[in-house]
């Protein structure tokens, strides 16, 4: 328990100054998506109504986060952005076809805003290829929510500046990292650090 104060607490007080440089991001356009797709005209209606079912479902979120006053929670709105995008998706498939599906699968997969952290499926990977402890993967748990916890707790600091975002991720994922490594043995270390490449920042040149 010690072990996991002391992770969550060093990730979360790591902080970098610097400047700022805006940029813009962009969203879906479920207009370009609906052309890849080639759908019917039954498929566009259908397409058309999940999709604005689904819009007005994250409206309403956001209104009600609004209202409630406070910080808003970055860490929360992601998870609950997250289960959106599935269950559209769940509902997308009752009428698309099998080749349609990968195609819209493959751009949400692309465009969609993800939550900063390993996924679900990373998770579940190295938890089966390490074979870890129970005392491991609780360990691997907490690093990973801490990681993602510090980076959007300081959003506000790096928002428009994707160098300074960067920083922070890294320096965030050594944190993350090297909480790892002190339960890890060294040959668990070593299958940890290739499954979590393209997670790696520190290799990408902005």
């Amino acid at each position: 328990m010690k072990k996991l104060l002391f992770i969550l607490l060093a990730i979360s007080i790591l902080a970098i100054s610097c400047g700022e440089k805006k940029e813009g991001r962009r969203g879906i356009n479920y207009e370009e998506l609906k052309g890849n797709l080639q759908l019917t005209e039954e498929q566009s209606s259908q397409f058309d109504a999940v999709r604005a079912k689904y819009q007005k479902i994250g409206e309403e979120m956001r209104a009600a986060a609004k209202a409630e006053g406070g910080k808003f929670d970055r860490v929360e709105a992601f998870k609950k952005m997250e289960e959106r995008n599935k269950q559209q998706t769940e509902e997308m498939a009752a009428f698309l076809d099998e080749g349609q599906l990968s195609t819209y699968k493959a751009f949400m997969e692309k465009h969609a805003r993800k939550r900063p952290r390993y996924n679900d499926e990373t998770l579940a990977k190295i938890k089966a290829d390490l074979a870890l402890t129970e005392e491991q993967a609780n360990v691997l748990e907490a690093a990973n929510n801490a990681f993602e916890k510090s980076f959007q707790d300081a959003h506000d600091i790096y928002h428009g500046n994707r160098e300074l975002a960067q920083e922070y991720w890294i320096k965030f994922d050594e944190e993350r990292k090297k909480a790892m490594k002190s339960v890890l043995s060294e040959e668990q270390y070593a299958q940890f650090l290739e499954l979590v490449k393209p997670f790696d920042r520190s290799k990408i040149k902005e």
